[in-house]
């Protein structure tokens, strides 16, 4: 009973934040709570939400993803490089996505082929990407024309084209986490990775499926993205990857690796860090703060993680009694 208690407490510390941070700037500003700002942070955190997502799947995996902004980045400069040579958005986004599908690919290969380190493979593709991003768009902005600004504005039933975006991708890897057997598997190899080898399954190939979940997350994030800003800047997605770790883990989903889930723990933290962002603006913080209030989230997302963690291994531990004969 004491194990199912201290459970609901840890996995209910999203909610209880996200409460905290509510319930603060609703007495901060009358306008705080209106229903158009509401729907206006759900709008917003649609883009974090989706590369928060795909982070979700590799974080369980006891794998990273340093590469999510780049990679963000360099899809929509293609994109937008497509777009500007008379193609339709549509077919532009087609291959941001193959882009994204393709940097998933070369992060799979490099991790479980040449047996590199996530951080290090998944750091190269930070700066690989990064690089052929400002690349193509001789490190100047890109205003994208209405035609992509249009899907950004799109909407039906009154909720936004991102909105729908984002739900229908937590939706689908939560039934893949939790229906399908490469869930099951994904758990079983961040969990323990020997002891998923024995039972016969394929880690390497679970751990690659991993990492192109997170590359078409990450192109189809800067998609999001791009159709709400309208512009692709030389800054486009950087620190995007930071931010998709903090959601995944304030929502839950352990460092270690085996234990998260994107619904509704990833989509909590990132609705938590918007929350904050929209909250800051609509009190008229010092801009100069934001990062030092983005850093903070980060801290704490690490801090409870490693809390939640040391606890649940303590709870795990089975007391050994001696009697005296």
């Amino acid at each position: 009973m004491k194990r199912q208690s201290l459970g609901a407490i840890l996995n209910g510390i999203p909610l209880l934040l996200l409460a905290c941070v509510v319930s603060f700037f609703a007495w901060q500003s009358a306008k705080f709570l209106t229903s158009q700002n509401l729907l206006n942070i759900l709008q917003q955190a649609s883009s974090t939400t989706i590369a928060a997502t795909g982070m979700t799947v590799v974080l369980l995996t006891a794998g990273v993803d340093l590469g999510v902004g780049s990679v963000m980045m360099l899809a929509v400069a293609v994109a937008g490089k497509l777009v500007f040579n008379d193609w339709s958005f549509a077919h532009a986004a087609l291959v941001a996505i193959a882009v994204g599908l393709l940097a998933g690919i070369i992060n799979a290969l490099s991790i479980t082929m040449l047996r590199v380190i996530p951080f290090i493979a998944t750091l190269a593709m930070l700066f690989v990407a990064r690089g052929l991003g400002l690349w193509l768009t001789n490190t100047r902005a890109m205003n994208m024309p209405e035609q992509v600004t249009a899907w950004g504005e799109a909407s039906w039933l009154g909720v936004s084209l991102p909105i729908w975006t984002a739900a229908s991708v937590v939706l689908a890897v939560h039934l893949m986490l939790s229906r399908t057997p490469l869930g099951r598997h994904l758990y079983a190899v961040g969990d323990h990775p020997a002891a998923a080898r024995r039972a016969g399954i394929r880690t390497g190939a679970v751990i690659a499926i991993a990492y192109i979940v997170c590359g078409f997350c990450a192109a189809l994030s800067g998609l999001v993205s791009l159709i709400q800003t309208g512009a692709v800047s030389p800054s486009f997605g950087e620190g995007k990857e930071f931010m998709a770790i903090a959601a995944a883990v304030l929502g839950g989903t352990s460092l270690f690796g085996g234990r998260g889930g994107v619904l509704p723990g990833t989509v909590l933290g990132a609705v938590l860090i918007q929350t904050i962002e929209n909250g800051l603006v609509i009190i008229n913080a010092d801009p100069y703060l934001y990062p030092m209030i983005t850093s903070g989230i980060i801290f704490l997302a690490v801090l409870v993680d490693s809390w939640r963690s040391w606890l649940l291994a303590r709870l795990q531990r089975r007391p050994i009694y001696v009697t005296n004969e």
